[in-house]
């Protein structure tokens, strides 16, 4: 049943009969909990991509902004020895050095010399028009990914936002119709199994994370989502993840169930959720909307494929 019309139904007067039962409020809510997942996700993704964009503008500048200035100069320089050329000042300055001379062999010379300096400066102009033109086209180019990954990104939102909304109400119906809604843990006091090398650092981040609240795209240190949390927890080692799932499953080395081993990553849901393979065939995720990071079998969901991170 879609969110709003669930929502009717249990909104609506003199509909109390008809209201569902806990375990089909919680379906709902799950339902409507994947569904914000994914969004997440490719808003993750979308903002992630936004970010690389905004680093390669700023690296054009750097590299190819001072030719393009250079450029745009000598493009000011040409319009100014054309204006000169024209008003006669120009060609008149070079016959007089010329006829000043002394010798024809120095007049040979300095022409030689003005072709020269001519050749330079053409060559300079050249260069400069071509280093601009490249800035000017990957420039374009850029901003015009930029502004779709912005767009793309403000459109996930407004639909995160109404998944949210009906979410909340769904939760809030569960609440007073059968006194529990949201699902969320506390701290983990147990101890924390002692893992060598960075993929121990990443897993005790994982275990110390435990109990701090989901949050769309968030990746720490309060909240986190399943991405983020375990981008947070190999940054914790020193090793860089995409904050998002699908990527990294691109960015880990493919291993099978059997070789998993604390640190790898265990992945679901057709790549839409990911979670930290901590031993003892548990793992540690951030869920979705109203729960907070937990401790949970590796089976919780049927796994997609499991990624070795690259260290």
């Amino acid at each position: 049943m879609p969110l709003v019309a669930a929502l009717a139904v249990l909104l609506a007067p003199g509909a109390a009969h008809a209201a569902p039962s806990e375990s089909e409020l919680s379906k709902q809510i799950t339902e409507a909990s994947d569904k914000l997942e994914k969004l997440v996700e490719q808003y993750n993704k979308s903002t992630e991509q936004a970010k690389s964009v905004q680093a390669q503008i700023q690296q054009l500048e750097t590299s190819l902004g001072p030719l393009a200035h250079q450029r745009d100069e000598a493009r000011q320089r040409v319009a100014k020895m054309a204006a000169s050329a024209y008003a006669g000042s120009g060609q008149l300055a070079t016959w007089n050095a010329l006829l000043g001379t002394s010798s024809p062999t120095e007049v040979v010379e300095r022409l030689g010399t003005l072709q020269e300096i001519a050749d330079t400066q053409s060559s300079v102009i050249e260069s400069a028009r071509d280093a601009g033109d490249k800035y000017d086209q990957q420039k374009s180019s850029l901003q015009q990914a930029l502004a779709k990954a912005q767009d793309d990104v403000t459109k996930l939102t407004a639909q995160k936002k109404q998944i949210e909304t009906d979410l909340k109400k769904l939760e809030a119906q569960k609440k007073q119709l059968y006194g529990t809604s949201s699902r969320t843990s506390g701290r983990y006091t147990g101890k924390i199994p002692a893992v060598s090398g960075k993929a121990g650092i990443a897993v005790t981040y994982a275990y110390n994370a435990i109990g701090k609240p989901y949050a769309w795209g968030a990746d720490g240190p309060s909240s986190y989502d399943c991405s983020g949390l375990t981008k947070a927890a190999w940054a914790a080692a020193g090793v860089s993840l995409y904050h998002h799932a699908a990527t990294q499953y691109d960015e880990t080395a493919r291993i099978s169930r059997s070789q998993l081993a604390p640190g790898d990553l265990v992945f679901y849901s057709g790549l839409g959720h990911v979670a930290i393979y901590v031993g003892s065939g548990k793992v540690i995720h951030a869920p979705t909307f109203g729960e907070s990071v937990k401790l949970a079998s590796i089976d919780m969901m049927t796994p997609y494929g499991y990624g070795r991170v690259r260290s």
